[in-house]
């Protein structure tokens, strides 16, 4: 630890006499009702869903200038954003990706807002930048959303969002001279990029183009997979594969490494059930053959040996297996088990090395093991310690293949590892200012209102006295089959050095062990995952770790939500919430962009008992005036057209009506020419991480 940085608990600001000289804004009140299922529903702020209108433009310029205001009277705020910029300045370099001998990388020298790409002709030799997305606007908002360069390193495709929007536009950059093709593809989300083996072209997918105006709200339905011809534009890109009749589904082409199949990934929203359909590149006018139609289980396609396909899946095995199927015998008589489930989550599976490398998590830490195609068991790889380790792709010629590995205290490295040996040598370590060896991480298991065990991983400064006094952080997400593994973290490091307490709850909804505990939080029993957030609090507080007064909640996306019906449900708790682009309107999120696909986990409000279900807890619409509520900063962003700001903006509004009189601060920050988070500009994540720590500081007494 830093001996200038003054611990956590040594600053009292007057926060409640701030909060009492606070003026929130005026916000007006339109008398909407809607009729659901024989319930009124009133929403009295619905004007502010319109994020073009000149009213809600002046309302965020209120709102800020309010926040901005609370947030420039807490001294340590500029001293917190000059040690996250003074730990942030590190340089950090992604794992390396060959490419016809040509070795592909993200870097940054510390505090640029967006990595650049580089490309080395040896691995360990010089590298030129290739593309730097930090001179493609002045304010670094603009983003390599993603890039994949074609078999022979030749050419690159690669993607960038501008403003945080998940639209994204595909750009072509011949690798030799570093300049773009001319090539320029638009109204992609959700979309990769497959190369053709003769690199003529690639795959991708793509939306019509929405009506003016409405490109950051309008419903994302009726995807379609094209083709597209280098040196051709876009309008004569060809039409591989859409469905007319299936608006919500999303098609993920790739090609197979030999380049004789087109594997179609067909998804419904976020629904983990997929199908899978292929196409004959020997057959270009062929048909595209529904080999797996049923939408029973997820399916994962790993690699083709010949005409057999290999897949991770959940059928009939929760915890998940590695299956084959020869699509000349598809029946299902004819499958093969290759690697059964075992007693821990299958993760993730990667070909590489013409071998299976199977990442597992066990109780949300990692292990790896390597099997061959026949489903044996070569080895286990051995890894640093308990954290997270992630990466082992490549060719099936490969030799080695590299991973990195990380944890709470530890920034962690990349490591190239011999496929033949199991061997692990240490490729590249970052230098960072920070300590981890003053910190301990260990990992609890909570009893939930229903006794389910919930793993809780906490962190803190060694030696420190359970006495109630620390200042307590306590994050989540808890859906979509997405799991919280071990991570480093240079905002949580500063968090920690400053005396405070992290806490990382692993939650029903997500993915840490299987389907069935991510089916145990979801529609009509999603309040399983704010049961198990609000037993993890009460546990830190029964263990003295903190005290109500004391312990902040911390979310986002999904995660937001459960900060927001936590604080609804249980405001006597939690002394302050930071709930980031929420999804705090359970009634209306499936009428914006993706939000429709997001009913496989919450339901839906036209769904008479699903309704019942959601009003209980859509954080907008239980929200009791008079209350009094945890100190609260709303965060979101002007550009988000994953979660639409106006979840936020309502949310904000109404918990301003009704906080208490004598009540903290609930306030409400919106960034400007940003979105959901990923490819947020570095200087923006600063200052966001600064003002939330910060208000916590200020908040939680």
């Amino acid at each position: 630890m830093n001996a200038n940085i003054p611990s956590l608990l040594s600053f009292v600001i007057p926060s409640l006499s701030l909060a009492a000289a606070i003026d929130y804004p005026q916000t007006r009140k339109v008398d909407v009702v809607d009729e659901l299922h024989g319930t009124q529903v009133a929403d009295p702020y619905r004007w502010l869903e319109d994020d073009n209108s000149e009213e809600t433009k002046a309302w965020v310029l209120a709102e800020n200038k309010v926040t901005e205001d609370f947030l420039n009277a807490i001294p340590q705020r500029n001293e917190i954003r000059k040690r996250l910029s003074d730990l942030w300045n590190f340089e950090r370099t992604g794992a390396p990706k060959e490419f016809g001998g040509r070795w592909f990388f993200s870097h940054n020298t510390g505090l640029q807002n967006q990595s650049v790409l580089k490309v080395s002709e040896t691995l360990d030799g010089e590298s030129r930048v290739l593309l730097d997305p930090n001179t493609l606007s002045e304010d670094g908002t603009v983003a390599l959303a993603g890039f994949e360069p074609s078999e022979d390193g030749k050419l690159l495709g690669y993607s960038i969002s501008r403003g945080g929007s998940d639209w994204n536009e595909i750009l072509v950059r011949d690798v030799a001279t570093g300049k773009d093709t001319g090539d320029h593809l638009k109204w992609i989300k959700f979309s990769g990029i497959s190369w053709t083996k003769d690199a003529s072209g690639f795959y991708y997918s793509r939306y019509d183009e929405p009506a003016p105006g409405a490109a950051l709200t309008q419903k994302n339905e009726f995807q379609k997979l094209f083709f597209h011809k280098i040196g051709t534009p876009q309008a004569e890109d060809k039409l591989i594969y859409e469905r007319k009749d299936q608006p919500r589904w999303a098609f993920g082409g790739g090609l197979t490494e030999d380049g004789k199949r087109l594997i179609i990934h067909v998804a419904d929203g976020t629904d983990p059930k997929s199908r899978i359909f292929y196409k004959d590149m020997s057959q270009p006018e062929g048909p595209v053959v529904e080999l797996l139609n049923n939408a029973d289980a997820d399916y994962d396609f790993i690699d083709n040996q010949g005409d057999t396909f290999f897949f991770k899946t959940d059928l009939d095995a929760p915890r998940r297996r590695v299956i084959a199927i020869d699509v000349k015998k598809p029946a299902r008589e004819q499958w093969k088990e290759i690697v059964p489930q075992g007693k821990d989550l299958l993760q993730g599976v990667s070909s590489v090395g013409g071998k299976l490398v199977c990442e597992y998590l066990q109780d949300a830490k990692s292990a790896v093991f390597v099997h061959g195609f026949d489903g044996k068991l070569v080895r286990e790889v051995s890894l640093p310690g308990i954290g997270n380790a992630g990466g082992f792709q490549g060719w099936k010629t490969d030799k080695e293949t590299f991973y990195s590995f990380t944890s709470f205290t530890d920034p962690g490295a990349i490591y190239r590892y011999n496929l033949e040996t199991g061997e692990s040598k240490l490729w590249n370590r970052p230098k960072v200012g920070f300590d981890g060896s003053a910190y301990e991480t260990k990992q609890v298991f909570v009893p939930s209102k229903d006794g389910t065990k919930i793993p809780v991983f906490i962190t803190h400064k060694k030696g420190i006295t359970l006495d109630g006094s620390h200042r307590t952080l306590l994050y989540g997400y808890g859906g979509f089959n997405i799991s919280l593994s071990p991570g480093f973290s240079v905002g949580r490091a500063v968090w920690l050095e400053r005396g405070g307490i992290l806490a990382v709850a692993n939650l029903r909804g997500g993915g840490e062990y299987g389907s069935e505990w991510h089916l145990a939080g979801t529609r009509l029993r999603k309040q399983n995952v704010f049961d198990d957030f609000i037993a993890a609090g009460e546990w830190l507080v029964k263990e003295k770790y903190t005290v109500p007064s004391r312990l902040g909640i911390q979310g986002g996306s999904n995660g937001g939500l459960l900060v927001g019906a936590c604080l609804t449900q249980r405001p006597d708790l939690f002394g302050a919430a930071l709930p980031a682009v929420g999804v705090m309107d359970m009634l209306r999120f499936h009428k914006f962009t993706i939000g429709w696909g997001w009913e496989s986990d919450y339901g839906s409000a036209e769904n008479p008992e699903e309704f019942k279900a959601l009003i209980k807890y859509s954080p907008y619409h239980v929200l009791k005036p008079g209350t009094r509520y945890p100190a609260t900063l709303v965060t979101t962003a002007d550009h988000d057209d994953r979660v639409v700001p106006a979840h936020s903006f309502k949310f904000a509004a109404r918990l301003q009506e009704c906080q208490a009189k004598d009540g903290p601060p609930v306030l409400i920050r919106i960034d400007t020419s940003a979105g959901h988070g990923a490819g947020t500009a570095l200087s923006k994540m600063i200052d966001r991480i600064a003002e939330e720590w910060a208000f916590l500081e200020a908040t939680l007494k």
